[in-house]
């Protein structure tokens, strides 16, 4: 039987994302969050949170986000459990990733397309129609270029 644990989450980085891949060449990266709750009585409480990205999201986090960096985190709860050296029983809830962007409340930020890797990771395929469909597409930016303001192909979101 399936839940809804969807979650979405504002917070700081607080520690660097680290890129490492699986022995199948999967992309993987993880990094901790930070959210601040202000309570009734004017304190902040803390909660920690630790991320997990896969695939070109995973690749693309590791090189655009840093230690401090807001962002908006939205993905599923995943609840893992081992057992410790001594013995004892640990287990911690984790967020994996579907989204992971900037923050645009107090800072900017720079969008720039990657080109398609075809590893099934959901990244845009840059210099075509995103419908496929041929021709008219030749206003299109280069990969490593923001896309323009207004393009006649698509829709703009």
């Amino acid at each position: 039987m399936g839940y809804n644990n969807n979650i979405s989450v504002v917070g700081n980085v607080t520690r660097d994302p680290e890129l490492r891949f699986t022995q199948g060449g999967m992309a993987v990266a993880s990094f901790g969050l930070a959210w601040n709750k202000r309570k009734q009585d004017g304190e902040d409480e803390v909660s920690f949170f630790d991320v997990t990205c896969w695939r070109s999201l995973a690749e693309n986090v590791a090189e655009s986000i840093t230690k401090g960096t807001r962002v908006v985190v939205q993905g599923t709860l995943s609840q893992r459990s081992w057992e410790n050296q001594e013995g004892e029983r640990r287990s911690k809830v984790e967020i994996v990733a579907d989204e992971v962007a900037p923050s645009l409340l107090w800072a900017s930020a720079e969008i720039s397309r990657n080109e398609f890797k075809g590893d099934g990771g959901g990244a845009p395929r840059g210099g075509q129609n995103s419908g496929g469909q041929g021709g008219g597409g030749g206003n299109r930016p280069a990969a490593n270029q923001a896309p323009p303001a207004y393009d006649m192909d698509e829709e703009p979101f």
